[in-house]
């Protein structure tokens, strides 16, 4: 097992499972870097997550789900889902979710990718929702469950201050909305799997939490692959949006 793979896997997963969205009981045992091997016991009970990374290994010939390369195609995203076939990830998904309601992956064959933003907007439901006034959530649900990027501005203690643009219904099309800068934690309890945060990181953000600090090349394919998804799903906004400022 590849224990940088993951520490990797922990930075993204804990704050959904720490919230109870997935993920089995005892989203701290994320938190312990120092027993990696908790940490891929964990993550096997990750019953969404676990099957793309599963699908992700076996097209690349690698022997551990949690291969470096293989978290980072599913997080952020790098040329291992150039690998897998779509009809590959639709056949894995009936057979782990066929019995579940969701969203529109089952009509997807021209755009299902083994990546988060297909979990995301296609696999769950909150897209297709997104034109029912009864379910205001649904935008807000996106808006955090998705890998979004941002600029820290400040650090406080186990707390930032990060400037990111949150998703914007158009009424037909999710764009970026303009700038807004939240509070978010990157540690608990002296607890963080990051060694710390400086103002001008560019990071990666995940319900409340700060994920990872990522190069440029990453935070664009993290963008790049999200407008993919929506542009495939026919809910992309026209323009991209701008670079983000240093």
């Amino acid at each position: 097992m590849s224990e940088r793979g993951a520490v990797l896997f922990a930075r993204y997963a804990y704050p959904p499972n720490e919230l109870g969205y997935c993920g089995p009981a005892d989203a701290a045992a994320l938190l312990r870097t120092e027993e990696t091997a908790g940490i891929e016991r964990h993550a096997r009970r990750f019953e969404g997550a676990w099957c793309y990374l599963e699908l992700l290994a076996e097209t690349a010939g690698l022997a551990d789900p949690l291969d470096e390369r293989v978290v980072e195609a599913y997080w952020i995203g790098n040329e291992l889902l150039d690998l897998t076939a779509p009809e590959a990830l639709l056949a894995r998904l009936r057979e782990r979710f066929g019995g579940q309601q969701g969203g529109t992956w089952r009509e997807a064959s021209d755009r299902a990718l083994a990546h988060h933003s297909f979990q995301v907007f296609d696999v769950y439901p909150w897209a297709r929702l997104l034109r029912t006034p009864a379910t205001p959530t649904a935008l807000s649900v996106l808006d955090r469950c998705r890998i979004r990027t941002g600029v820290v501005r400040s650090v406080s203690g186990e707390s930032a201050t990060v400037e990111s643009r949150p998703l914007r219904w158009t009424g037909t099309h999710l764009a970026a909305g303009p700038p807004r800068r939240e509070s978010v934690r990157w540690s608990t309890g002296g607890r963080s799997l990051l060694p710390g945060l400086t103002p001008g990181d560019l990071v990666a953000l995940h319900w409340d939490w700060v994920c990872d600090v990522l190069t440029e090349p990453q935070a664009a394919r993290i963008e790049s692959t999200e407008t993919r998804q929506l542009t495939a799903l026919g809910l992309a906004p026209r323009r991209p949006p701008c670079p983000w400022p240093s």
